[in-house]
């Protein structure tokens, strides 16, 4: 099977699994998706969606997170993992947001990428769900199921895995791509319980053959053991 025809094998699986997958990071606009990506880093995007809906109701601006001290910020998103760095760059970001681009995110994924706090895949992230423009967000999901599944190798680089996909991929199906792909990691291909035994694309996975070997191995173990164990004699 050819690389592309086998990774519209595996979107096809996927889709079929997750036919509804989305941005599950609850905004209203370009900057508050920003604002929410920007905290999902190492924390769940359900933790980021607690915090946010209050947050999002105080703050409606750039303005108006650097109005309060940053202490303040900071209390205001204590649930979030690193929160005192992320209070200092989101403070950072609405002053960059305000003085360089008169109080609106930019559309332009160069200068999103100059945002305090704002990476390549947080720029990937509102380009594509904000801006409309096609793009693969490479977060911890794409990147453990591309690699599982041999899209990537194991030793690629974040950067390298999205260029794989971009690839690989026709450009109009990126930006659903990344969502599907977030969500078999999310709820089937997870970290460290993963459904191999259930999963469609066993068959085509080194990776779940691995995990699924021991489980083989030892009923055929047991099979063997069973086979040559003495019988008694009856009666």
């Amino acid at each position: 099977m050819k690389a592309k025809e086998r990774m519209r094998r595996i979107l096809d699986d996927m889709t079929e699994m997750f036919p509804d997958a989305h941005c599950e990071l609850r905004h209203s606009n370009p900057f508050e998706l920003t604002i929410a990506v920007l905290l999902s880093a190492q924390c769940t995007d359900e933790t980021v969606n607690r915090v946010t809906e209050s947050l999002f109701q105080k703050y409606k601006k750039p303005e108006d997170y650097i109005a309060v001290p940053l202490d303040e910020l900071e209390q205001d998103i204590r649930r979030i993992g690193l929160f005192r760095s992320k209070a200092s760059n989101i403070q950072k970001l609405c002053h960059l947001v305000i003085e360089k681009f008169g109080g609106d995110v930019p559309r332009e994924h160069e200068q999103l990428t100059e945002l305090p706090g704002v990476g390549r895949k947080t720029a990937n992230v509102v380009m594509s769900n904000a801006f409309g423009v096609p793009a693969i967000a490479v977060d911890t999901h794409v990147e453990r199921v591309s690699k599982r599944l041999s899209i990537a190798k194991p030793d690629d680089s974040v950067l390298e895995v999205e260029k794989k996909l971009m690839k690989l991929v026709p450009r109009e199906e990126w930006t659903q791509t990344h969502h599907t792909m977030i969500f078999f990691g999310r709820y089937h291909c997870k970290a460290q319980q993963p459904k191999c035994e259930i999963c469609p694309l066993l068959d085509i996975c080194k990776e779940g053959a691995r995990r699924m070997k021991p489980t083989a191995n030892v009923r055929t173990s047991k099979k063997a053991s069973e086979a040559t164990r003495p019988r008694t004699k009856q009666g």
